[in-house]
């Protein structure tokens, strides 16, 4: 499954972004979360990926993360990149999910 958002995962959106995929991981699916129509992120935001990536962890589920140039870099100055397998585009994120 490919979960696309678009505009801004933030302070103000990030409950709904958690509620979201809290109930899309009741699948047991792998999937993708597609940030490259995200304008912005801020530490919130970082929050709810980390959040994310720390369940689908704990239920053995395939994610990934794939973002635009702005996310991608917010991303890895942090050092989340490994930890949110972090991929440059949706092909490189479903062929790391099929493998």
């Amino acid at each position: 499954m490919v979960f696309t958002f678009k505009g801004q995962l933030d302070a103000f959106s990030e409950k709904q972004f958690k509620t979201f995929v809290t109930n899309n991981l009741k699948n047991n699916l792998p999937f993708v979360i597609d940030l490259t129509k995200i304008d912005f992120l801020d530490s919130s935001g970082l929050g709810a990926l980390v959040q994310t990536a720390k369940e689908c962890k704990k239920s053995k589920l395939g994610f990934s993360v794939v973002g635009n140039s702005r996310v991608a870099q917010t991303i890895k100055l942090v050092r989340l990149g490994d930890f949110l397998n972090l991929k440059s585009t949706l092909e490189d994120a479903l062929n790391y999910l099929t493998n």
